[in-house]
C-alpha cells in the first residue's frame, strides 16, 4: 500500500495511527480537512487527481446517521416551508461568499465555452445568448425564469433581446441585488425578481420559459406537479428550457460518495439529480415534447476550474469574513467537480420543449427562425 502522499499533513495522531499507510473513506477524509484535522498542502486539483491512492470510495456510519437525519425526511417532504429554509440557509450567505466566485456574472450554472481559453465572464454571455436563441426569444415574448438567482438571465433577456421578463427566487439576497442591478439597466419596465416560492408563481399565461439548474431542488416527489404547472403557465406555441445537473445512470461508487456529498454540503435539498431517461420520462408524462437535448458537461468542468481560480485568488478575504471552514468546503467542492464533470460521474443537460399538442407549428424549427446552431451574440435593444 501506498503511503500518504506529502501534501497530505495529519495534524490528529489517531487519524494518522490509523491511515498513514492505508487508505481512509473519502467521506473521513474530507470531513477532518473541513474540521482541520488534515491539511492538503499545494494544489488541491493535483491532490484530488491522485485521490485513489489516499481514498476509499465507501459508506460509513456518518453517511447512514446523516441520511436517516436529514436526506430521507428532506426528499419524503419538500414542502414550502422546508424549501424556504434550506434555500435562505444557503443562498442568503451573503452575496459576496457567492461573488468570490462566480464573479461579476453571478451566474450559478455552467457555462458555454467556444473554446477552452475564454474568460468565465465570456462563456456565461455565451450560455445566456444560447438559451435565449434556442427559446427563439424576441422583443415583446413573455419570459419566465424559474429560479432565477441573481437574476441576470432575466436582466439579459430584457436588456439584449427586448423580453418582458420575470424572475423568480425564494432567496432575499438573491432578490434585493438583482432588483438593484435591473434598476441600474434601466430595464424596470420589462424586467422583475419575485421573491416567492417557485409554487406560488403568478398564474400567467408565458411565451417562454428557462429553468436553469433549479428542478434539482423541487425534488423527485414534486417533479410531477413542477411540470404540470410548467404546462399550464406556457402558451401552446411556447418553448421551455431547462437545464439540470444529474448523476449518470448505473451509480459508480464515487458517484454516490459525491451524491451525498453535495447534498449535506452545498445543494441540500436537491435530490432530483437525474440522469436523462426518468426526467424525460415525467416531461412527457405532463405533456410536453423534446426537441433538442445537449450535453454540457464539460462545459461545466471548464466552469468549475473557472470558479476555483476565483476562490483562491480572493482566499484572504473568504477566510476574514467566513471562516477557514468554509474556504475549504468550497476548496474540496469545486475542484473534486471539475474531475467528476470529466468523468462523467455527474452530467448537465440543456433540453427543449414544447406542448405535445397537434396545433403546436414545429416548422419554427427548420430554417432561420430556427436560430439553434449559429450561437450568434445578441443583437442589444435600444
Amino acid at each position: 500500500m501506498k503511503l500518504a502522499p506529502p501534501h497530505l499533513v495529519f495534524n490528529d495522531a489517531k487519524l494518522r495511527d490509523k491511515y498513514a499507510r492505508r487508505r481512509m473513506p473519502m467521506t473521513t477524509m474530507y470531513e477532518a480537512y473541513f474540521d482541520g484535522a488534515i491539511d492538503i498542502v499545494g494544489d488541491m486539483n493535483a491532490f484530488l487527481r491522485t485521490r485513489n491512492d489516499v481514498v476509499t470510495f465507501s459508506i460509513t456510519k456518518s453517511h447512514l446517521k446523516w441520511a436517516i437525519t436529514n436526506f430521507i425526511p428532506e426528499v419524503t417532504v419538500h414542502t414550502k416551508s422546508q424549501d424556504t429554509r434550506i434555500v435562505r440557509e444557503h443562498y442568503d450567505r451573503g452575496n459576496d461568499f457567492f461573488g468570490w466566485f462566480l464573479g461579476e456574472r453571478m451566474v450559478y450554472t455552467s457555462g458555454f465555452f467556444t473554446n477552452p481559453g475564454e474568460t468565465l465572464e465570456q462563456a456565461q454571455d455565451n450560455k445566456l445568448n444560447l438559451v435565449c436563441q434556442k427559446l427563439q426569444l424576441k422583443p415583446g415574448d413573455k419570459l419566465l425564469d424559474i429560479g432565477c438567482g441573481w437574476g441576470t438571465m432575466v436582466r439579459h433577456a430584457a436588456r439584449e433581446y427586448g423580453a418582458d421578463a420575470t424572475g423568480v427566487t425564494l432567496s432575499r439576497n438573491q432578490t434585493e441585488m438583482a432588483m438593484e442591478r435591473i434598476k441600474a439597466d434601466g430595464t424596470q419596465d420589462r424586467a422583475r425578481i419575485l421573491c416567492c416560492d417557485y409554487r406560488d408563481t403568478p398564474k400567467k399565461t408565458f411565451d417562454k420559459i428557462v429553468s436553469l439548474e433549479m428542478v434539482e431542488h423541487v425534488g423527485v416527489k414534486n417533479l410531477k406537479g413542477f411540470y404540470e404547472m410548467c404546462y399550464e403557465l406556457l402558451a401552446d406555441d411556447g418553448l421551455f428550457l431547462l437545464q439540470w445537473t444529474g448523476l449518470r445512470r448505473g451509480l459508480r461508487p464515487e458517484d454516490l460518495i459525491w451524491g451525498l456529498f453535495m447534498n449535506k454540503y452545498i445543494f441540500p435539498g436537491a435530490d432530483a439529480s437525474l440522469c436523462p431517461s426518468p426526467m424525460i420520462k415525467v416531461m412527457e408524462k405532463a405533456g410536453f415534447e423534446m426537441h433538442t437535448a445537449e450535453n454540457v458537461t464539460i462545459h461545466y468542468g471548464l466552469t468549475m476550474k473557472k470558479w476555483h481560480e476565483n476562490w483562491l485568488s480572493n482566499r484572504e478575504a473568504i477566510v476574514a469574513k467566513y471562516g477557514e471552514r468554509w474556504f475549504r468546503i468550497w476548496n474540496l467542492f469545486l475542484p473534486w467537480s471539475i474531475i467528476v464533470a470529466e468523468q462523467g460521474n455527474a452530467a448537465c443537460f440543456q433540453i427543449l420543449l414544447n406542448k405535445n399538442i397537434d396545433s403546436f407549428d414545429r416548422r419554427r424549427f427548420i430554417g432561420e427562425k430556427a436560430s439553434l446552431g449559429d450561437r450568434m451574440p445578441a443583437i442589444k435593444v435600444a
